[in-house]
């Protein structure tokens, strides 16, 4: 058989259907510098205009051959949608991505998502950029992302609000979380309407080492298997931070897969999960492709490793930061697709 396509790769993988070799791809943000300034832009710009993320989510893939273009960049969208200001540091040389100075709500009670949140702030960029996408590079599949309810309370109230009100508001926790729940599922539907090939659940924020595993049982999994539910296949879930204790319960969510970042054992986690499930992860995104400490050949062995563990995928543990050293990104990628020739656990070889 021929070599297959990034989307044809990708696709069969999470059909769990045999594939020619492994993929290197994500779930999160895969913008690079090379890609931004070969298609031109600053990296503030990326954020703002649909042919400018596009882009540089194009050349970014295809620059560092990675098997997917992933948009949205940034984590403020939803927050802007909603009626909050973001700076985007429009005048800034350095890689600064958006943030929420100033939050226009104080307490849960106020919090109020719009019926035409999908027409609102930069949300509308989306399925343009997933169009240009299709058009100008239909090797890639596309993926995009949703932040889970919690770690989406954070970017429109404090967090320390949200945490304390676990314990302490837990009705108030209770119906802000599922009127994020009902906005998140509603968003993901329309971008899975308007073309993107598979969707991310991202909750960064309820790893086990910032909740505990029963408050995750009981606040948590309920609200990201009731938007794994509503949204089509393909959909994965991923969890930053330590996610050891919460494998089997990510798993029990619905998704087409389970993602993780560097604090998960994978050797273990494969064990826990079996081998009839996806599993993948879990680069290190600072010290293996941006590190100039780094060499070439450790990065390298990093991959050789995590394939090794029995993950199905390498995926970055979470966004990659865009100052990349190219040499290293290029090599976690070149050693994913021929090291990664082999079966893995959950999917086979053509």
């Amino acid at each position: 058989m021929s070599e297959m396509t990034p989307k044809e790769r990708v696709l069969r993988l999470l059909r769990k259907e045999p594939i020619d070799t492994m993929p290197f791809f994500s779930g999160m943000g895969m913008v690079v510098m090379p890609g931004i300034v070969k298609a031109g832009y600053n990296f503030p710009s990326i954020h703002t205009g649909a042919e400018r993320m596009a882009k540089s989510a194009i050349w970014s893939a295809r620059l560092m051959g990675f098997d997917c273009a992933v948009i949205p960049y940034d984590m403020t969208m939803e927050s802007e949608a909603m009626g909050n200001t973001i700076s985007l540091y429009e005048n800034s040389e350095d890689i600064l991505y958006p943030t929420i100075p100033t939050k226009i709500w104080s307490s849960m009670d106020e919090v109020a998502i719009p019926d035409d949140i999908l027409n609102r702030g930069r949300l509308p960029l989306i399925p343009k950029a997933i169009d240009i996408i299709k058009k100008e590079a239909p090797e890639l599949p596309i993926g995009c992302w949703q932040l889970g309810p919690f770690t989406q309370a954070g970017q429109i109230l404090e967090l320390d609000m949200i945490l304390k009100g676990v314990f302490k508001q837990k009705e108030q926790v209770a119906d802000l979380l599922d009127k994020l729940t009902d906005m998140i599922i509603k968003i993901g539907k329309a971008w899975q309407a308007a073309g993107c090939d598979y969707i991310t659940l991202r909750e960064p924020g309820v790893a086990a080492d910032l909740l505990s595993p029963r408050t995750f049982k009981e606040v948590i999994k309920p609200r990201l298997t009731r938007i794994l539910e509503a949204w089509e296949s393909p959909k994965l879930l991923h969890i930053c931070g330590q996610t050891d204790p919460l494998l089997t319960m990510m798993n029990e969510c619905g998704g087409d897969g389970v993602t993780v970042d560097i604090k998960c054992n994978v050797a273990e986690g494969r064990k826990k999960l079996g081998n009839d499930v996806l599993f993948m992860g879990n680069v290190d995104t600072y010290t293996m492709t941006c590190d100039p400490k780094t060499p070439k050949a450790t990065a390298i062995d990093h991959i050789k490793g995590i394939i090794d563990a029995g993950i199905d995928a390498v995926m970055p543990g979470c966004d990659l930061w865009p100052a990349i050293i190219d040499e290293n990104m290029l090599a976690c990628v070149q050693t994913t697709h021929e090291y990664g020739k082999k079966p893995s656990p959950a999917v086979g070889r053509v």
